[in-house]
């Protein structure tokens, strides 16, 4: 794992932020800071120049904000991964970045150690989602996207079905393992097939499939 390296855009229009950022990266080898940039603009631009594995993006600038810019960037380029970093916990920010395409978030105030283990996680597609999130994506979904009623045709196998519907649940791919009792590689590799079957990106848009062909179960 640590042989890979991942070049890392930093979005925030602080300059201490930034600083503050570049210094916990370099903390981890396989991190490597190639541009910084102030606005949801030039996170565009900076995007198109280096062709970056994974955005740290600021949510609220001046301008093009954090969650536009989000979009923007994963219309264009949707391999990027991008991680919001904000002061704010309100999950609705997070919910609102995941529509827009984000794997996920990060606060401010966390200890360094906290975001080098959170960000190789994302990077390595191994980061859950919260129960709690799940839930909160599921209930939204449930307000304005009614699920389609009765089985749908699906390219997945009966594996990788049950393995979308803990996703759904919110459990880690360890979880997922234990509860299959299979190893953790082979639930990424079902992960993997399963986000290609699909054309999906990320596990928020795993949790909305899987409600609306109405998989949920109890």
């Amino acid at each position: 794992m640590s042989s890979q390296r991942f070049r890392v855009l930093v979005i925030d229009d602080s300059e201490q932020a930034r600083d503050a950022i570049r210094t916990i990266l370099a903390a981890d080898p396989v991190f490597e800071v190639v541009a910084e940039g102030a606005s949801g603009e030039e996170a565009l631009a900076l995007t198109a120049a280096w062709m970056p594995d994974l955005i740290l993006m600021d949510i609220r600038m001046p301008g093009m904000d954090g969650l536009e810019a989000t979009k923007r960037v994963k219309e264009e380029y949707p391999y990027v991964k991008i991680v919001m970093v904000t002061v704010s916990d309100d999950i609705t920010h997070l919910f609102d970045a995941l529509k827009k395409g984000a794997q996920g978030y990060l606060l401010k105030n966390l200890q360094p150690e906290s975001w080098l283990e959170y960000l190789k996680a994302i990077c390595f597609d191994e980061a859950p989602m919260t129960r709690e999130l799940a839930y909160r994506i599921l209930k939204e979904f449930s307000h304005t996207d009614p699920p389609s009623p009765g089985a749908s045709p699906t390219p997945l196998t009966p594996r990788e079905t049950e393995i979308l519907r803990l996703v759904a649940k919110g459990m880690s791919n360890r979880e997922i393992a234990e509860e299959l009792v299979i190893s953790e590689y082979t639930v990424k590799n079902h992960l993997k097939n399963i986000f290609h079957k699909l054309h999906l990106q990320n596990r928020s848009q795993l949790v909305r499939y899987v409600y609306e062909h109405g998989w949920m179960g109890d």
